[in-house]
């Protein structure tokens, strides 16, 4: 059994002395039930065509999504001290359009311009994530990919309709109150509903929350299934894994042998092999040659990968791949400022269609974590947005033997996503 969860985050934090003044008649929040079409709409049948606009949108948002993966990637990659690196770009990507749906302004354009999204109508982008989460929301044979949304919000909070209203029709997120006065009360209720998302894969995302909080945006997505040819756990044995040309590690190397898709790409110094799961995800894993690690990811792009993968030949194959387990935890307001999300950040952040408040970004955090054994994968991703105020040829047998440093890729192609990706320098890291 493998499973690949994501969970996205979106908190906001009020720092307002206005948060001690009578709340009024604004127009607040409503917890009343959405119409039944509208319920429809949004959780139809799995069998059931998804209404008005099946197969139009899933497409739309894989180029733009693919950069942004790929420049938050290198961003990433440029830390100091970063071994492993492993995040959701979807997840980030989400929870930064579901902020989106709240700004106004340069707030607004600069968020969409860091996305992508810049030549996109927000209809546009809003459907595509709308069609996204019909996709992912379908339980298949051997397989479960889903995606869950709420907003965690104080007892009234000078939150608008229409942005909830928007929230719950794209994202299907749903609204519930928690007391942020108590914030070890809150922090226990919000790590709940995010432990009952991710089948208990992530307990601990917040570790605190300030008492001025206003609320979160919460997004999940929740992936399950199989190998569709599963490892074989007596071959799994101890081997080196050479992490770099004076480093090596002993790590528990895994052995399947079968069909699978793969490409040299000699010129690139790397060869690409699919891992499929059963239903519409794969593990693509991209292996420079040895000692051309710097020269491959410097050069990496969508574009290349797309080549690779379009590129991939069937035939027979002797996978040879580590067996571990990662984790990763990064903030990002410093890089999605240098990406030109700044406004946001800053007190002149313009979130009026979220809230009658004045209100910024305080910090966008994100982890993940990565398990590979013999039977499958599970991942974990959690991305975290504080707002305040003021991701038939049978050749010679092909043996492919992952014992250096390599990219890995999980991808969805019913809503032609990358869930997951990163670079696995040392599988002995946790």
């Amino acid at each position: 059994m493998r499973m690949i969860v994501h969970c996205g985050v979106v908190a906001a934090l009020l720092l307002s002395v206005a948060l001690a003044a009578p709340q009024g008649d604004h127009e607040g929040h409503d917890h009343g039930p959405h119409t039944a079409e509208h319920h429809h709409h949004l959780h139809h049948g799995e069998d059931e065509p998804h209404p008005q606009h099946e197969g139009q949108h899933n497409n739309k948002l894989q180029g733009p999504n693919a950069d942004f993966a790929f420049t938050l990637y290198k961003k990433l990659s440029a830390l100091p001290e970063q071994s492993n690196i492993f995040f959701s770009p979807l997840s980030i990507s989400m929870a930064l359009s579901m902020l989106a749906l709240g700004a106004k302004g340069d707030t607004f354009s600069q968020l969409y311009q860091a996305l992508g999204y810049a030549e996109m109508t927000p209809e546009a982008v809003n459907e595509a994530y709308e069609h996204i989460f019909h996709m992912l929301g379908h339980e298949k044979e051997n397989m479960k990919l889903d995606a869950t949304s709420a907003v965690a919000l104080r007892e009234g909070a000078q939150v608008l309709d229409t942005f909830l209203e928007q929230a719950q029709h794209h994202f299907g997120s749903t609204p519930f109150t928690v007391d942020f006065t108590k914030p070890d009360v809150a922090t226990e209720e919000i790590n709940k509903y995010i432990a009952q998302q991710t089948n208990n894969t992530i307990t601990d995302m917040v570790k605190e929350v300030d008492p001025d909080t206003l609320m979160m945006l919460i997004n999940c997505i929740y992936f399950s299934g199989k190998w569709q040819s599963p490892f074989t756990t007596r071959l799994t044995k101890p081997a080196d894994f050479h992490v770099d040309e004076n480093t090596k590690v002993t790590v528990d190397m895994m052995h399947s042998e079968g069909e699978y898709e793969y490409y040299e790409a000699k010129g690139n110094f790397t060869t690409v092999i699919r891992i499929p799961y059963h239903g519409s995800a794969s593990m693509i894993i991209v292996l420079p040659d040895q000692g051309k690690m710097k020269e491959v990811e410097d050069t990496i792009s969508p574009s290349y990968v797309k080549h690779w993968i379009e590129a991939m030949e069937e035939g027979p194959v002797k996978i040879i791949m580590p067996k571990y387990s990662i984790s990763g935890r990064f903030s990002l307001k410093d890089i999605l400022q240098a990406m030109g999300v700044v406004t946001a950040f800053s007190d002149t952040a313009d979130f009026s269609p979220m809230t009658s408040a004045a209100v910024k970004v305080s910090k966008v955090e994100h982890q993940a974590v990565l398990n590979v054994n013999e039977k499958g994968t599970e991942a974990a991703a959690v991305t975290t947005v504080e707002i305040v105020l003021r991701g038939i040829f049978i050749p010679q047998r092909k043996v492919i033997e992952i014992n250096r440093p390599f990219f890995v890729f999980i991808t969805d192609k019913s809503t032609k996503s990358i869930l997951f990706m990163g670079k696995i320098s040392n599988p002995a890291a946790k």
